[in-house]
Formats: C-alpha cells, sequence, structure tokens
C-alpha cells in the first residue's frame, strides 16, 4: 500500500555571497517524499551553489535563511529514516522520533549532522572519480557499506549495474571506460549509499541523447520507489520535464521564474536560438585515416576492439563531428588522431605543409612535427587551481611574450568563448575555484584557443552547458575557423550542436564507422538508432 507523502527536505530563504558578491538570493522550495526538483539556468546561475549548500559543504553555509532536514531520528542507534511518523528504526528496529533538524544549526562535529550527511548522495559536474585500476565491479563494491554477507553484496552490485546499465562492463578497467561510462559507474557508486536525498549537478551531461533518457527513467523511478527527494541541476530541458516535479529557473543567482518543469523550461529556451555559419572554402585533406584500429588486450576479457578498422578524412578549415552514443569508439579516434594513441593498425596521417605525418611514428621526424599544431580539449580537462585564470592563459601553458600583450591575448580570448567585457577583469584574477564548472570549461576552451593550433580536439566540449552558452561556443568554433583558418574535430553526441556547428561528420558504433555524411544525415541515423534500441 502506498504511503501519503510526507515533508522531507526544506529549502527556507536562503541566501549566499562570496567575496561581496551575491550568487545566491532568497531561494525556497519544498521536497516531499518521492518527489523531484529541477534547477535550470546559465552557467554561473547559482545552480551548482544550492547543490553543494544542500551537501552541507561547510564553506556553502548561508548567510540567511535555512535548510531543513525531516528525518526520523533512532533514540538507540542514532540512524535516520524517512519521516514516516511511528515507523520503527530499520536498521535495528527500536522507536524513532521524527524531527526537523535546522542543518546549519548543528555543530560540525554533531552525529546527527554526520547522519544526515551520510545519506546525502551526491554527484557533481563531470567528476570522474573512480579507482582507475580497479574493475567496474570493485569499484562498486568499494563505495557499498561494510558487513554486508557476499551474496547479498553480489546482489546489490548487480541491480546497481542493471540500474545505471553498466553490465557490458562488468569486468572493464576504470580507466579504460569512456567519459559517459565513468559517469554512469560515478553514479552506481553514490546509490551504493542508500540515500534518503540524492544531489545530482548534470547527472547525465556527458552522456548520448539515448542512454540519457535510460538513466531519467531509472532515476525518475528510483526517487518515486524508494520515496526518496531528489535536488538536481540539468541545461537539458528534458531531463527538467522527464525527472522533475517543480523546477527553478535560476540566473545570477536570483529565481527568475518557479512553477511546473514545462512552463519553467519553455520560457527558458524562448533565449536559445542556434544560427548556423557554414563554410564553402575548404581545403584539402589534413587529417587522412585509412584502415584505423586500435585493439587493447586483457587477459581477462581478451581483445577489445575500440576502433576497428575505420576509414575518412578531414579538410583544412573544417569542423568534422565524431558522433556517437557512449562507449562507440569516438574518444580513442580523437586520441588516434592527436598522436596520443598510436593505431594497432592502419594510419592515421596529418598534412604538414607538403608532408603527411604519421602519427604513429615516435619522434621528432614522426608524430612530433605535428603535435605542436594539435590543441585538444580533453572531456577530463583540468586548470591549474592555484594560479589566477590570467596566468592559466598565459604562463602555465608556456606562452612567451612580453606581459601586457599576453593580457590582450587572454582578453580577447575570453571574449571569444563568452565573456562579457564586463566581466573579463573579474574573470581574469579570479581562481578556478571561485568560478562555476560552465565558466572553468569555457576558459579550458580559451587555453586551447590562446595556442592558435591549426588543428582543435574537442572531447565533448558542450557536455554540461546551457544552451545559451552552447551558441556562444558554436559561434568561438566559427570564428576561430574565420580568423586563422583552424582545423576542428568535435566528439559529441550533442546531436542540437552537430546540427549547428559541424559541416559534416562520421557516425560511429561500437568501434566502426556506419556512415559519413552532413549533420543532417548523421543526426537522423542516430535517432533512428535510439529509438529502435529504447
Amino acid at each position: 500500500m502506498a504511503r501519503d507523502a510526507v515533508d522531507l527536505l526544506i529549502i527556507d530563504n536562503v541566501s549566499k555571497q562570496f567575496s561581496g558578491h551575491t550568487v545566491l538570493k532568497n531561494v525556497s522550495a519544498k521536497l516531499t517524499t518521492g518527489s523531484s526538483l529541477g534547477l535550470i539556468g546559465k552557467s554561473a546561475a547559482g545552480k551548482s551553489v544550492l547543490i553543494n549548500m544542500l551537501r552541507g559543504n561547510v564553506e556553502y553555509k548561508p548567510d540567511k535563511g535555512k535548510v531543513i532536514y525531516r528525518v526520523n531520528h533512532c533514540t538507540k542507534c542514532g540512524n535516520v529514516d524517512l519521516p514516516y511518523k511511528g515507523e520503527p528504526c530499520t536498521r535495528c528496529n527500536s522507536k524513532t522520533e521524527t524531527k526537523d533538524v535546522d542543518y546549519w544549526s548543528l555543530p560540525e562535529r554533531d552525529q546527527l549532522r554526520d547522519e544526515i550527511k551520510g545519506r546525502i548522495a551526491i554527484m557533481m559536474q563531470r567528476t570522474f572519480a573512480l579507482f582507475g585500476d580497479k574493475s567496474v565491479i570493485e569499484n562498486i563494491s568499494e563505495a557499498l557499506p561494510p558487513g554486508i554477507e557476499e551474496r547479498a553484496r553480489t546482489k546489490r552490485i548487480v541491480e546497481l549495474l542493471e540500474f545505471v546499465k553498466m553490465t557490458h562492463r562488468t569486468t572493464h578497467i576504470a580507466r579504460d571506460l569512456s567519459g559517459g561510462e565513468k559517469q554512469r559507474i560515478v553514479l552506481a557508486r553514490q546509490l551504493a549509499k542508500d540515500p534518503l536525498f540524492f544531489l545530482a549537478d548534470e547527472p547525465t551531461g556527458t552522456l548520448d541523447p539515448r542512454t540519457a533518457a535510460m538513466v531519467h527513467d531509472s532515476l525518475h523511478e528510483l526517487v518515486n520507489s524508494k520515496g526518496i527527494c531528489m535536488v538536481f541541476a540539468s541545461h537539458w530541458p528534458e531531463a527538467i520535464d522527464k525527472m522533475a516535479d517543480d523546477a527553478i529557473w535560476l540566473d545570477a543567482g536570483n529565481v527568475i521564474m518557479h512553477d511546473e518543469p514545462k512552463k519553467v523550461t519553455s520560457k527558458f529556451m524562448e533565449e536559445y536560438s542556434f544560427e548556423k555559419r557554414s563554410s564553402s572554402d575548404l581545403g584539402e585533406p589534413i587529417i587522412i585515416v585509412t584502415n584505423a584500429k586500435k585493439y587493447f588486450f586483457s587477459v581477462i576479457r581478451g581483445v577489445v576492439k575500440a576502433v576497428d578498422d575505420v576509414t575518412f578524412d578531414i579538410k583544412e578549415r573544417e569542423v568534422f563531428a565524431l558522433a556517437g552514443t557512449s562507449g562507440a569508439g569516438k574518444t580513442t579516434t580523437s586520441r588516434m588522431i592527436a598522436g596520443m594513441s598510436p593505431c594497432t593498425g592502419g594510419s592515421v596521417k596529418i598534412k604538414i605543409g607538403d608532408d603527411l605525418v604519421d602519427m604513429s611514428e615516435q619522434g621528432a621526424d614522426g608524430k612530433g612535427r605535428a603535435t605542436p599544431y594539435i590543441g585538444f580539449l580533453h572531456q577530463e580537462y583540468t586548470l591549474y587551481p592555484f594560479d589566477t585564470i590570467l596566468q592559466n592563459l598565459t604562463t602555465c601553458i608556456g606562452m612567451k611574450m612580453p606581459a601586457e600583450l599576453a593580457k590582450v591575448k587572454a582578453i580577447q580570448t575570453l571574449l571569444s568563448v563568452g565573456f562579457s567585457s564586463e566581466s573579463v577583469e573579474k574573470i581574469l584574477y579570479s581562481y578556478p575555484d571561485k568560478l562555476s564548472v560552465g565558466e572553468c570549461q569555457r576558459i579550458a576552451f580559451a587555453q586551447v584557443l590562446i595556442q592558435e593550433p591549426k588543428i582543435i580536439m574537442l572531447d565533448e566540449p558542450t557536455g554540461t552547458m546551457d544552451p545559451i552558452t552552447k551558441v556562444t561556443i558554436a559561434e568561438s568554433v566559427h570564428r576561430a575557423r574565420d580568423e586563422f583558418g583552424g582545423t576542428f574535430v568535435i566528439v559529441s553526441h550533442d546531436t542540437d550542436f552537430i546540427m549547428n556547428c559541424c559541416d559534416r561528420g562520421a557516425l560511429m558504433k561500437n568501434g566502426k564507422v556506419v556512415l559519413i555524411g552532413t549533420p543532417a544525415e548523421i543526426v537522423k541515423e542516430l535517432t533512428e538508432e535510439e529509438r529502435s534500441e529504447r
């Protein structure tokens, strides 16, 4: 018999400032058991700030307002449960007392505070924190509470793998997974906590649409079946519409709209528009991939064909997409082009001057001739945390020019990736941890562009970006192509971005190229594939 919903989380008029700058202002919401709150907004809107505040991270303590968790508290063992009055403790079967816990009023080393925090699961943007040398099954086993007997432990691991659709990767080593696959294992590890409160910052931002839709369905079912609550941020209106019962649109810390999900996302998307600028002035092929293979060998799994006999070329000044679902071989192919991972068979060649350089050949006469002309924005990018953004864009990457000229170039590059002229001066002297994940991602893109490479590789460049910022990044790609003739290889499952930014592309599946064509042809085929596999 279904139980009536009761209040579980109350966000009461919270505000937060950093260095005198308001990042969250008068935000309120109430979540009952089995409900979800969706947060949408542009980069630096305040979404991640609210999620960190709910998690209880000390530096995000609200300047004003309260975060109240309503729980059943066991009088004997201290365990916390869902706040159904009169129900015994699920850990020791003793009596419980329903309490409204003002989280931030409790001392830092308080047992009740620790118990609540232990039942809060959180997924942050672009976090792939796994034990790289351990298998998928070992990574999930590490996250389960101690003391579970072996059969129950195995059953729970299987349930979690099924939930995140990763049963086909059980014995794979974590470091060999794609970014989207890593994100799903991180999700499984968080759910292993058996949380009462689930917080997620772009939980499906690096997943392809098909896999994201499956995870959205699973999370929605989990929240409803377990009676927990979820607060999540997403730039995908589809995710907000699918999973949220209530939605808030944030902008620069202010609540722009708080209403039903479809009403909020529809209003938010009114600002979204893409105007494609294609180029008819393409040159001869600059990247030539011929029967390229990349096989990995494992005692447990045998031969893994990450890339299996692919052939295509990319023209100078072309914006070329490597499209496909998570684990299709896109990133491995891009790494082969960049010379980071030599071919097992076949060849990848890049034109430098009049010569074709084989990217599998080592040394200064081999790929060393081409790599100085290649820029790569990794899906798991990093910035130097103890250096300012100006330093990250200049001295940290070895730029050698007078300081004033370097600053001018940094400003121009930041403007090109969508920062306003009013914000640039402040951004230059900020540190990465004071900026949003979306802002840091644009700065990582600027780090690549500022070096003016001939070939720019972008691995999931829009994974955690809102639609408006995607427009800016597309414009930056086209501007860079127009201004210095750059050739772009974009690894992505973002169909909107592919459609509106790329000239041509290759659709990959299971390590093979199944189609080379226009963005419209690729997206049509990808969409049909998704429908057939759902």
